[in-house]
């Protein structure tokens, strides 16, 4: 398994902007932002890179933590490092949000790969969810996808877009070669946690920005 930590300071957020849900505008400060790439055939079959953000108030900075599958020896314990760092975030940081971008998908995985491997923990009744996308949809009537909301944000991903579907096609090729991950180039690999990087921090720029790219 691959661990990779990301630290991003933090410039001073300007609480007008922020995004509010139910009369709660300090969602940035209590939420875990979460984000998967994941492997399904029928049923989901692993997690590729468990990908958790969160906000560091004590050193004013944004920390991205990844836990990244490199073959099938791996599935369970990408999800238990991920279930023990949820648990550390609401235990010692005070957490009770999960912030994601169209989540539906991301729970289920987590439900059923959870229950198959006897992990014990609801992420659902232990987190509020907050879903970017569903948000959007309230304040505009209507579906937009991450990378155009992206695009109204002025976000710059500075980094190479990938597919879900190629996403997907290399962490099965993973989870079913366990040769795999000693040929893969490091570049590829690189690429991919940079990806699910940019997905969970934009998630918190989003969240901060709101009220300056989102009339109501």
């Amino acid at each position: 398994m691959l661990i990779r930590e990301t630290v991003i300071p933090i410039d001073e957020i300007n609480e007008e902007l922020l995004l509010e849900v139910n009369g709660e505008k300090k969602l940035y400060k209590k939420s875990i932002y979460l984000d998967l790439e994941h492997y399904v055939y029928k049923v989901p079959i692993c997690v590729g890179v468990f990908g958790i953000g969160y906000l560091d108030e004590e050193n004013n900075e944004f920390r991205v933590v990844q836990y990244m599958l490199e073959n099938r020896q791996d599935v369970r314990v990408v999800l238990h490092k991920g279930k023990e760092l949820l648990e550390k975030l609401k235990k010692e940081f005070g957490k009770k949000y999960i912030t994601t971008f169209s989540g539906n998908n991301d729970f289920t995985v987590i439900r059923y790969l959870f229950k198959k491997y006897k992990i014990d923990m609801d992420v659902n009744k232990e987190f509020a969810s907050i879903d970017i996308q569903e948000e959007y949809k309230k304040a505009k009537n209507e579906i937009i996808g991450l990378k155009n909301l992206e695009k109204i944000f002025n976000i710059d991903r500075d980094s190479e877009v990938i597919s879900g579907n190629t996403l997907a096609k290399t962490i099965g090729k993973m989870f079913h070669d366990e040769e795999y991950c000693y040929r893969i180039p490091k570049e590829k690999i690189d690429k991919i946690l940079i990806y699910n990087e940019k997905d969970v921090y934009n998630l918190f720029l989003i969240n901060t920005l709101w009220n300056k790219f989102i009339d109501k």
